[in-house]
């Protein structure tokens, strides 16, 4: 029967990769441990140690258009706005004797 490495044994193969630049697959072949393991262990403490950062999106083409039209759409009511807002200060600022 096997036994499950522990978490301590985990973190400690994943910061030779990590901190230390190893190769995982180096580190693997030392550790007696698969690619594929050492790969998700670093994943999950990636995750543990830097939960703050925002993980990457990736975007179809299609849904970088729609997000471009859906900005333009939102910029051209903001100039809009902007405009009536500048005559109506216009306006008001006058002297009106």
């Amino acid at each position: 029967m096997k036994k499950r490495p522990d978490q301590e044994f985990k973190d400690y193969a994943v910061k030779l990769v990590v901190e230390e630049g190893r190769k995982m697959t180096d580190v693997g072949h030392e550790l007696n441990i698969s690619s594929s393991s050492l790969g998700r262990w670093k994943k999950d403490y990636l995750e543990r140690v830097n939960p703050s950062e925002e993980k990457e999106t990736h975007y179809t083409p299609s849904e970088v258009a729609a997000m471009k039209k859906k900005h333009e759409k939102e910029m051209a009511a903001m100039k809009t706005e902007n405009e009536i807002l500048k005559k109506a200060m216009h306006y008001f600022t006058k002297d009106h004797e």
